[in-house]
């Protein structure tokens, strides 16, 4: 068969994947589509219309695999000034221009850009984002609007907003602030709720189906009107026939003018940022580690931002909240980006006067957490534990953002680096930095009688501004090889060239290459953050640490099992990569680990995240893996219920084990090799999975992964997970 026959093949294989992940993701869009729309004050259809066409040109003409575009959180600032300065038409007119220069900027390649903002900016620049869209859209949410003059006054008169709440006489605006801090609340502590029923449907969308079914409780159950506010209830969304009947009319009366152009370039800048930061992280997530065209990725982004804007959308950029969704309901190719703008036209068609029944309070509150997210104390937690200098560049750009602009504060945070990394390394001579800024740094070549190997020497400094010669290098390198980059002759790396360089050794070890890092042994830093700057500058840094009441138990536990425990956190993980449950997770390290003296079984405790940025979510879980000496198929096995008979729709077919009925009802048994899988699962080893505890187990074909509760288990649960691995490791010898 020709190779375009099979990706034919393969692409109607995970066709129904692809659909159904679409479906989840167009539930996020649609609330957030309309809040994001009203917060910056455009028709709430506008949202949409940008969702719609940015999924259906950009699955087309992307360059990306996996993203899911639409309207954007960092935009809502620049776009709120644009239409307040401008107008409603003119506004349009700015966001078709900002397009163009988008297009223009992946003709002329310049994707590269993301590379040369560093990471504590850009962390700057997305907290003073949240912090626009919190104190703009939290007075809204408490029913109470106001007009200020710059985003710390909305900020200042949150307290004062809270008072009044609690105040209100008018019965309107009691349920409306009611209908906004029960949507916060919902936001909140979504995801603590473990019930997989219940999580298949979003957060966003539990909160657009309680708006509706409380305006119908009221309105068929009671034979009331609806008591929230009507100046508080969404408005103004029209049928697609209304939709095509009231496409703007392009005003370019005020196109000469310097807001307009300053208008577009904000406009251009932050789309481009925040798509590109947005499309490098889902990369990340990619169970195929495929690299997105990242300059196509830019062209499709503005013909779709200029066909938006034409037909009365927003900009269109890459979103990597609902992207992280995408990846985890199973998309895999750009059809779920398209299918999730197809069901947002259903939703309109057939949906649209529904939608008025949403409270703007609720709304609101979805865009409240999402800024809380950007703007978390955790970021500042993070920024001070990478070094104390990282706070001084993120609190810069955060003012500055707030005070001036984004592309103000973007700027100042870039200036801000490179003088903190001037004085930083002082001590190695002054113009380390400035005399060797244009200098070539990088060397690489394929050393001799390894053919697999590549050696990366990288001297003077490395850092921001010149990691884009160290990046060319390494892209150019296939993930399969080995590779070794040595930093000894380098004098100064900063925290965003390690970031990056962690990115690296993941992708490596996911392709069964080999990425290792040389020569910072001789460097030092302040803090023990692996992002940390390093430099030579010997600042020696003791951490004590002790061990927890667990951790006493457990290595208790270890003496009466004659185990070894090691409660230290270990970061090499690479005999977990091959395992499916992590495709899509990134490990952060494995700690409080026990091992049999044979080291053929062990158990550990293991923190990982899905998603990036305000969709990242931490898990942690104890699991038990079982070394083997001999090959096994490769197989999933899960306890069989509603949802995984759901699945066998969008292509996921259970595997049944013949003359053992009561297994294959009871467990759900995947892999692609069927009838090896079958063979495997003979008397012995199906009686042992119908007679123990369910757990969840996955065979990498060398090794077995096992974990039951999504939590970390107990001292008694460790015991019997200890006992199931090792009768099951003599079972399957014998089988």
């Amino acid at each position: 068969m020709s190779p375009k026959k099979n990706n034919i093949s393969a692409f109607f294989k995970v066709l129904p994947k692809n659909i159904f992940s679409g479906f989840v993701v167009s539930l996020i869009a649609l609330p957030l589509g309309l809040g994001l729309a009203m917060a910056s004050d455009a028709p709430p259809i506008a949202g949409i219309i940008a969702a719609v066409i940015g999924g259906i040109m950009v699955s087309i003409l992307g360059g990306s695999h996996i993203t899911i575009v639409g309207p954007g959180n960092g935009l809502v600032g620049v776009l709120l000034v644009a239409i307040t300065t401008l107008g409603l038409e003119s506004a349009y007119i700015a966001i078709v221009c900002s397009g163009i220069l988008l297009l223009l900027l992946g003709f002329f390649r310049m994707g590269a850009l993301a590379d040369f903002f560093p990471s504590s900016a850009i962390q700057g620049m997305l907290a003073a984002i949240g912090l626009i869209i919190l104190g703009k859209q939290f007075h809204i949410m408490m029913a109470h609007k106001i007009k200020r003059a710059d985003t710390i006054d909305y900020l200042v008169e949150i307290p004062f907003t809270i008072n009044d709440a609690v105040h209100y006489e008018n019965k309107g605006l009691i349920f409306a602030a009611l209908a906004g801090i029960l949507s916060l609340t919902i936001m909140l502590f979504y995801s603590k709720i473990r019930n997989k029923y219940l999580q298949l449907i979003p957060a966003p969308m539990w909160i657009v189906i309680l708006s509706i079914a409380f305006s119908y409780y009221f309105e068929f159950g009671l034979h009331e009107a609806n008591p929230i506010a009507p100046q508080y209830m969404v408005s103004g969304i029209p049928s697609i026939q209304e939709i095509i009947a009231d496409i703007p009319t392009p005003n370019f009366s005020g196109i000469l003018s310097f807001s307009f152009w300053g208008s577009v370039l904000a406009l251009t800048l932050i789309s481009s940022i925040e798509s590109l930061l947005s499309i490098k992280a889902v990369d990340k997530l990619d169970p195929e580690k495929r690299r997105s065209n990242v300059n196509r990725d830019l062209k499709a982004l503005g013909l779709a931002t200029v066909g938006s804007g034409l037909l009365g959308g927003l900009n269109v950029v890459t979103v990597i909240a609902r992207s992280s969704v995408n990846v985890n309901q199973g998309g895999t190719n750009r059809s779920s980006n398209f299918f999730h703008a197809f069901f947002l036209i259903l939703f309109i068609a057939f949906f649209s006067t529904q939608l008025t029944r949403i409270p703007l309070p609720a709304l609101m509150a979805i865009l409240v957490y999402t800024g809380y997210k950007l703007a978390s104390p955790k970021v500042i937690t993070k920024m001070f534990s990478i070094g104390k200098e990282q706070l001084i560049i993120f609190f810069v750009t955060l003012i500055v953002t707030l005070k001036i602009g984004l592309i103000t504060g973007i700027l100042a945070g870039v200036l801000t680096t490179f003088i903190i990394h001037i004085i930083i390394n002082r001590h190695l001579g002054y113009g380390l930095i400035v005399r060797n800024i244009a200098k070539p740094n990088v060397l690489m070549y394929m050393e001799q009688g390894k053919k697999n190997n590549y050696y990366v020497s990288v001297k003077h400094f490395c850092s921001f501004l010149n990691y884009f010669r160290l990046k060319k290098h390494l892209d150019a390198i296939p993930e399969n090889k080995d590779v070794i980059v040595d930093f000894s002759l380098c004098h100064f790396v900063d925290d965003t060239v390690l970031e990056n360089i962690s990115n690296y050794q993941e992708l490596f070890d996911k392709r069964g290459g080999h990425f290792d890092v040389v020569g910072l042994d001789m460097h030092d830093t302040d803090t023990k953050h692996p992002f940390a700057s390093r430099r030579l500058l010997p600042v020696p840094n003791i951490i004590k640490n002790s061990l927890t009441r667990r951790q006493t138990s457990m290595e208790t536990l270890a003496k009466d099992y004659n185990l070894i425990y090691l409660p230290k956190r270990k970061k090499k993980v690479s005999f977990l990569n091959s395992f499916s449950f992590f495709s899509t997770k990134h490990i952060n390290h494995i700690y409080n680990k026990l091992t049999d003296n044979n080291c053929y079984i062990s158990i550990f405790d293991i923190e990982f995240s899905e998603g990036e940025f305000i969709a990242k979510e931490e898990g942690r879980k104890t699991m038990l893996h079982i070394d083997l000496d001999f090959t096994i198929p490769k197989f999933t096995l899960d306890k069989e219920g509603f949802l995984e008979k759901v699945s066998a729709f969008a292509g996921y077919k259970d595997i049944d084990i013949d003359n053992h009925d009561d297994f294959s009802n009871r467990f759900y048994l995947l892999g692609d090799n069927r009838a090896e899988i079958a063979k495997f699962f003979n008397d012995d080893v199906t009686h042992f999975f119908e007679s123990n505890p369910y757990y969840h187990v996955e065979s990498n074909g060398n090794a077995l992964l096992i974990f039951g509760k999504e939590r970390l288990a107990s001292i008694k649960e460790i015991k019997a997970l200890y006992d199931f691995g090792k009768r099951l490791r003599q079972v399957i010898a014998k089988a």
